[in-house]
């Protein structure tokens, strides 16, 4: 190979324009573009938020008014009890802000008078919370004096449109009186007490498991016949400004279904 030739060859070549070492990282020249990239990037996001439109701010909404007439107090515990079969529940009125209101007054929509059953809790079958619903539960909700001056309290005192006489289905109590009127034993302590209170609803035309459920809904019918007849509720009933309903839970379906 001719050394000389080569040299002379490349003495005359200009040298690339990329040729040389290249910048390193942190070089003048990174940076230098880097800071153009980004003066460039910035500018056109400044641009964009300038022509895009302002969002509006999201209202915050109010809470809807508490139910005023029995027929509003129904159609609010009908849907709660929609959401809880359904297992779409709310929980509402549970917030700080609801729980200091509620230490100066309360305004409770319905008054509810169940059993005593763990597993028909009122404020979850129909899916309310604190300070909607006032609750009142004795075994195969059996009515004495102060069951009854509780109810008239939540209506007369607090305004309440709307009582409802809650039965369930496999009520305990129920099966207790029909077993022992069919069996002529007496129950211990005051248990026979409930026995008689709901021994007039028996209902004698069935049998079985049959006779037990029919009594269910006859006891809820007994029930709300005597709350009907107290004469300061019937006064309101009559002007319309109250309703006493009677309705009955379902453990297989978590339903609830009016009866009267």
């Amino acid at each position: 190979m001719n050394t000389d030739s080569a040299a002379h060859r490349g003495a005359g070549r200009e040298p690339h324009p990329f040729a040389g070492p290249r910048p390193t990282t942190g070089g003048p020249v990174r940076r230098t573009l880097l800071r153009t990239a980004l003066t460039g990037a910035a500018a056109l996001g400044t641009g964009l938020a300038a022509a895009r439109p302002a969002t509006a701010a999201t209202p915050t909404r109010s809470a809807p008014p508490r139910p005023g007439t029995p027929g509003e107090a129904w159609r609010e515990l009908a849907a709660g009890n929609r959401r809880w079969c359904t297992y779409r529940e709310r929980h509402p009125h549970e917030t700080p802000a609801v729980r200091r209101t509620l230490t100066t007054a309360q305004h409770p929509f319905a008054v509810v008078l169940g059993c005593i059953d763990s597993r028909v809790p009122p404020e979850l079958v129909f899916d309310q919370g604190l300070g909607d619903l006032m609750t009142v539960r004795t075994a195969g909700e059996v009515l004495d004096e102060a069951v009854l001056g509780s109810v008239a309290y939540g209506v007369l005192e607090l305004g309440i449109p709307l009582v409802v006489v809650l039965g369930h289905q496999s009520c305990g109590a129920v099966r207790a009186a029909v077993e022992a009127e069919e069996s002529g034993g007496r129950l211990p302590a005051h248990i026979q007490y409930l026995a008689d209170q709901i021994s007039p609803a028996i209902d004698h035309g069935q049998e079985g498991d049959a006779r037990i459920d029919a009594t269910v809904d006859a006891n809820v019918r007994l029930v709300r016949s005597k709350l009907v007849a107290e004469p300061d509720l019937a006064a309101r009933i009559t002007t319309g400004r109250l309703a006493i309903v009677g309705a009955r839970y379902e453990l297989t379906d978590q339903r609830v279904h009016r009866l009267a």
